[in-house]
């Protein structure tokens, strides 16, 4: 009967930790999905949809018969609405890591608890920056960081679940050390990659507002050269890296990281590939989204690809802290 009854209590605790993973992986897809609504207030000229902040127009915090920004309102209105879906999946990370702490009662489950109020802190920031680009009438100043907050939360959000599934356990490094310094460096190139697309957009026709629209002042064509060169060394540096994993030894190269930034190269041609596609069609809308959604996939495909350069020391895990490293 004692055996029965811890069974069905390993059981419980599994189903408690499948829970959180699964609102760790919710928190990462919603904070890659409104990216793309975003965007798309941005590419459909509805950044003043809603013209005031917090409330939507003056005296109310919804859309208002008649309001005169017309369908634009709706699109602007559902991306607020976003955040708070956003919001409640950040809410369930952070209170499934608080449960699980209260229940394990390690240090490892106490730091990760910590760590899981970031996104939530992250939405908060993310509300307030959104504030003031209205204020600010879509100054691409302002919206510049609030695209960069959604990207590093994305990362972040990446990490998050990583951490999960490896239940807090130290790390070593797990590839030599060559590799382990090309994926530093295509996470340094990705990240100025994204800068430099951020000034690519600030710069071209999507100010977010057809009427009174805002851009930096740079040439567009140079600052989409600019922004290409930077794709064309990243590229080399993830072609770098699936050379050298073809030439090293298997027993060198774990298979996590050869999955996933052989993963990363085939996105980043793809997302290369919409990127040449959009510049000489004109920017449509529709792939400038697409080419946002893809940026943030590719986000969290390069954060995993990083992390895979190192693995937990099993040996130092407890069993019931990380279920997920026993053979």
């Amino acid at each position: 009967m004692s055996r029965v009854t811890s069974v069905d209590t390993a059981a419980t605790r599994a189903g408690l930790r499948d829970h959180l993973r699964v609102a760790l992986l919710a928190n990462l897809v919603l904070q890659g999905v409104i990216i793309v609504t975003g965007g798309l207030v941005r590419l459909t000229g509805s950044g003043l949809g809603c013209p005031t902040w917090p409330q939507c127009t003056p005296g109310s915090f919804t859309p208002v018969p008649q309001q005169e920004q017309g369908w634009h309102v709706f699109v602007e209105f559902g991306n607020r609405l976003m955040t708070f879906v956003l919001a409640a999946a950040a809410v369930w990370v952070l209170v499934g890591a608080i449960r699980r702490a209260a229940r394990l009662g390690t240090p490892a489950a106490r730091r990760f608890a910590w760590w899981a109020a970031v996104p939530l802190l992250g939405i908060v920031a993310q509300a307030i920056v959104g504030g003031i680009i209205v204020l600010a009438k879509l100054d691409p100043k302002t919206v510049s960081p609030h695209f960069l907050l959604s990207i590093v939360l994305v990362a972040y959000s990446a990490w998050l679940v990583v951490r999960y599934d490896e239940g807090g356990a130290p790390t070593e490094l797990a590839v030599p050390p060559l590799l382990r310094r090309l994926a530093a460096l295509a996470a340094v190139g990705f990240a100025g990659l994204v800068v430099l697309g951020t000034a690519v957009t600030g710069s071209g026709p999507h100010s977010g507002d057809a009427d009174e629209p805002i851009r930096f002042g740079f040439d567009p064509v140079a600052t989409s050269r600019l922004h290409s060169g930077a794709a064309w060394l990243f590229v080399v540096c993830l072609v770098a890296i699936a050379v050298l994993v073809r030439a090293r030894h298997r027993d060198d190269v774990p298979p996590d990281y050869r999955r996933w930034w052989t993963a990363a190269l085939h996105l980043a041609i793809v997302e290369g590939a919409i990127g040449y596609l959009q510049y000489f069609l004109g920017l449509p809308g529709a792939l400038v989204a697409i080419h946002m959604g893809v940026s943030a996939l590719l986000t969290a495909v390069i954060t995993r690809a990083v992390l895979a350069t190192r693995r937990p020391v099993s040996a130092a895990v407890p069993a019931r802290e990380a279920p997920h490293l026993r053979a």
